[in-house]
Formats: C-alpha cells, structure tokens, sequence
C-alpha cells in the first residue's frame, strides 16, 4: 500500500519525517490498536476487508507489514516483533504499554476485541498455544498457493483511509 504521507489530523498516520524523530517517538504515537498484516496475501487482504466490516466503530487501524509503521514498531520493539516476521500481529496499548502478539494469539486477540465467535474463542483459547501456532504456520505456508498473491495493495476508500497508516 503506498504511504499516504503526513499524519492526519487524528494523529494516527505516520508521516515520513519519522525518522527524523526517531523510531521509538513514532512507536509510541501509535494508535492504541492495530493489525499488521501481510499487504501482498489475498487471504490477508480478505480478512482486512472482514475486519473493517465487523469494527464499525473504528477501534481497529491497519498497517501493512512492509510499510513504515511495521518498520517503527520493529526497531522500537524487536524483541516481540522481529525483523522478517511475515505473518499477522496484533499491537495493543493495555493499561499504558504496547502488548505485541503475532500468529494464533493475535488472531485471538482482534477476535476477542470484536466479540467474534466468543464460545469458539474460549474454545481456542484452551488448546495449547505451541499447537495453535502450528496450525496457523501450516496455513501460512499455504496461503499464497491457495489465495494468491496480489500485485498491488487494495487502495481504502475515503471513510477507511483515516484507519490506515501507510
């Protein structure tokens, strides 16, 4: 997805300047939830689109993991997001730091925030956390074969452009 330039008047964009404020200031302006995911994965796109229907409200921000705000979150946080990750992560702002979740438990987590499927959840959340992750890296080795891969970002309308960040 192109970066769309300077912050908006939310201050949820990240604007190119960033790295003249250094990586850590741009982390911590963050909004208080966002998905990162993977801007090239049909699956991933799909599951953006299901996300922006079932938030309404807007609690959720997305941003691409190839784009600049991935980049601020990885130098500030590395230990929780690693370099070269390519799978989905979930950052949250709970009682005034930054938890960062990747893999099953971030799908978890944004499913929880939008009181998706809560008995399932609660199912899910039993299985051990090694286990889920492997189902998940199972489907992640597939997901390009089966879903595709897209050449270009979905551009965001106008009403959800102000949930993206770059």
């Amino acid at each position: 997805m192109p970066a769309t330039g300077a912050a908006d008047a939310s201050g949820t964009g990240v604007s190119h300047d960033a790295s003249a404020r250094g990586v850590r200031d741009v982390a911590a302006h963050l909004p208080e939830r966002i998905v990162f995911f993977d801007a090239v994965c049909g699956f991933c796109d799909a599951a953006v689109q299901a996300l922006l229907a079932r938030d309404p409200d807007g609690r959720l921000h997305f941003a691409p993991l190839q784009g600049e705000a991935a980049a601020a979150l990885r130098a500030a946080r590395p230990d929780a997001f690693p370099p070269g990750i390519d799978t989905f992560v979930y950052a949250a702002r709970e009682r005034g730091a930054l938890r960062v979740r990747v893999r099953s438990e971030a799908a978890l987590a944004v499913a929880r925030e939008l009181g998706v499927a809560p008995r399932a959840i609660a199912l899910l959340a039993l299985v051990p956390r090694p286990l889920l992750d492997l189902a998940y890296r199972a489907f992640a080795a597939v997901r390009y074969r089966v879903f595709g891969r897209l050449d270009a970002c979905r551009v965001p309308t106008p009403a959800e452009r102000a949930r993206f960040l770059d």
